[in-house]
């Protein structure tokens, strides 16, 4: 009896950034092991729109001020700068479900990926081979910022440093 072997699935590409920071590295890698974003220019732009918020910084008051998730008074918090009422009070309703710290960063990847608004987006950021336009959009839709400031700038930084590798 003749058994056909089945084809190899085709390597994933895996992407990585040697000239990004140590918060920016863990970003990439949380949101390619815990969603299906695979696109270059997908990662690059919510990486880039990070960037744009907080700077990376989880601890990040809007406004500037670096406090503790309970000591942030107004504005937005964190690495998205989560600012309707409900938006920053599911963090802290994560943070205790999850048993996580919302003023840090590991807990801020989870529950941004686990987000309602972050949900949504997911299709349009697993559609691969679009433009960072169309990603920009998405992130519009997941963020809904007032001032698009810099995310463009940002998204084609990190798309340049960004570097497959076969997996």
């Amino acid at each position: 009896m003749f058994i056909a072997s089945m084809p190899a699935p085709p390597p994933v590409v895996k992407w990585e950034c040697k000239d990004c920071t140590a918060q920016e590295k863990f970003v990439l890698r949380e949101v390619q092991m815990r969603t299906d974003i695979t696109d270059k220019y997908a990662l690059a732009t919510i990486l880039g729109n990070i960037k744009q918020e907080s700077r990376f910084h989880s601890n990040i008051c809007e406004g500037g001020s670096r406090v503790p998730y309970h000591r942030c008074y107004s504005g937005g918090y964190g690495i998205i700068q989560w600012t309707t009422e409900n938006r920053y009070a599911g963090l802290a309703t994560f943070a205790r479900k999850y048993k996580c710290d919302p003023s840090y960063l590991n807990c801020q990847v989870r529950y941004m990926i686990s987000e309602k608004q972050f949900q949504t987006a997911l299709s349009k950021f697993t559609q691969n081979g679009r433009s960072v336009r169309y990603y920009m959009k998405a992130a519009y839709s997941w963020l809904g910022w007032g001032v698009e400031g810099s995310r463009v700038n940002y998204t084609w930084e990190f798309a340049n440093k960004l570097t497959g590798t076969k997996g």
